[in-house]
């Protein structure tokens, strides 16, 4: 089973700075691509950034000039560098990779996902 290890959140003041790490134990898969969702209290989970395996990237709109993903495909790790941290920026964190499993002679796509480290932004 692909499993995802997260780390680099915490807490942080305003303005601060965070990267968040997520490394994927998926060697003998192919991963198409990874993602950072975030989920804040009462809130429904959200898209922040995405990255293809061929390193095509998109952010959302509250995420852009600030948050950037970037990832390494040899490691099978993505990363989240977040600059200007705001309070609203505060939500559980979670990394997520599409995988392609070979299922006897049919290709699948399967959506794994990390344990979901908190990210705390105080005022």
């Amino acid at each position: 089973q692909v499993q995802l290890v997260e780390s680099g959140g915490g807490l942080v003041q305003a303005g601060g700075s965070l990267r968040l790490a997520c490394a994927a134990s998926a060697n003998d898969f192919r991963i198409n691509a990874m993602a950072w969702y975030r989920q804040g209290p009462g809130r429904q989970s959200e898209l922040v950034a995405s990255i293809t395996r061929g390193g095509s990237t998109n952010h959302a709109d509250s995420a852009k000039g600030r948050f950037t993903i970037s990832g390494d495909n040899a490691e099978r790790t993505v990363y989240l560098q977040m600059n200007s941290l705001k309070p609203a920026d505060t939500a559980v964190y979670y990394c997520n990779a599409a995988v392609v499993v070979r299922t006897g002679p049919v290709l699948e796509e399967y959506d794994y996902w990390g344990q979901g480290p908190q990210v705390h932004v105080s005022s």
